[in-house]
C-alpha cells in the first residue's frame, strides 16, 4: 500500500491562548506556575501570547502543572453552525407555534429553540414544566405572556425572563402579531 504524502502545514499553532486559559481556570498566577515548572515568567509570559513556541519537554511539564492533556492544546474546538431557519423542526407542545432547535443535538450543556408563534398561540392549558435547571426565555419581536403558577410576566421585544427549569408554567401570545422569542434551557432538557 503506498502512503499518502503529507505535507506540513505553515500556518503556526496558537496553543497560549489555551495555556493561559487553563492557569486562569485554575487561579493560578504566572508566578506561581513559573515556579511549578521551573521556568521563567518571562518565558512562560511569551508562550501565553503565542511569541515563542516551548520546547516538548516544557509542554508536557506545562501541561502536567495545569493538567490539562496535550492533545487537547492542539485539538479544533467543536463547533455548530446552525442558521436561523434551518435547526430541525422539534415540538415541546403548544398551539401556532413552530420550534427550531439551534443547537447540536448532541449539545448537553445547554439548548436553544428558537420559537415563532402565531397571533394568539398558546402553550399547554395545563402548566407543565421542563428539566433543565435553568429556563430563559428571550423575546426578539413582538409581545408574549409568561404564567407561572404565582405570578404573570409580559414580556415585550428584549426582555429576558429566567426562571428554574422544574417550575410549572405556559405562555400565550395575546396579541394579533407573530412573536418570536428564544428558549434557552440550562443544561439541555432530558430527551
Amino acid at each position: 500500500m503506498k502512503a499518502l504524502p503529507v505535507e506540513p502545514s505553515n500556518v503556526p499553532l496558537a496553543i497560549g491562548s489555551r495555556i493561559r486559559a487553563a492557569r486562569q481556570s485554575q487561579r493560578l498566577t504566572i508566578e506561581q506556575v513559573a515556579e511549578a515548572t521551573g521556568l521563567t515568567k518571562g518565558f512562560l509570559s511569551r508562550v501565553e501570547r503565542d511569541l515563542t513556541s516551548p520546547s516538548v519537554a516544557s509542554l508536557v511539564t506545562l501541561c502536567q502543572v495545569l493538567s490539562v492533556s496535550i492533545g487537547d492544546l492542539f485539538a479544533a474546538p467543536e463547533t455548530h453552525l446552525t442558521r436561523r431557519d434551518d435547526g430541525p423542526k422539534i415540538s415541546l407542545g403548544g398551539e401556532g407555534i413552530v420550534e427550531r432547535l439551534l443547537t447540536a443535538r448532541s449539545e448537553r450543556r445547554l439548548q436553544i429553540i428558537r420559537a415563532v408563534i402565531e397571533p394568539h398561540g398558546r402553550g399547554e392549558s395545563e402548566l407543565y414544566a421542563v428539566d433543565c435547571d435553568v429556563d430563559v426565555l428571550h423575546v426578539t419581536k413582538g409581545r408574549i405572556q409568561l404564567i407561572l403558577s404565582n405570578e404573570k410576566y409580559d414580556l415585550g421585544e428584549g426582555d429576558t425572563l429566567s426562571f428554574p427549569g422544574r417550575e410549572p408554567h405556559t405562555w400565550v401570545n395575546p396579541t394579533d402579531e407573530t412573536v418570536e422569542v428564544l428558549w434557552i434551557l440550562v443544561p439541555a432538557a432530558s430527551r
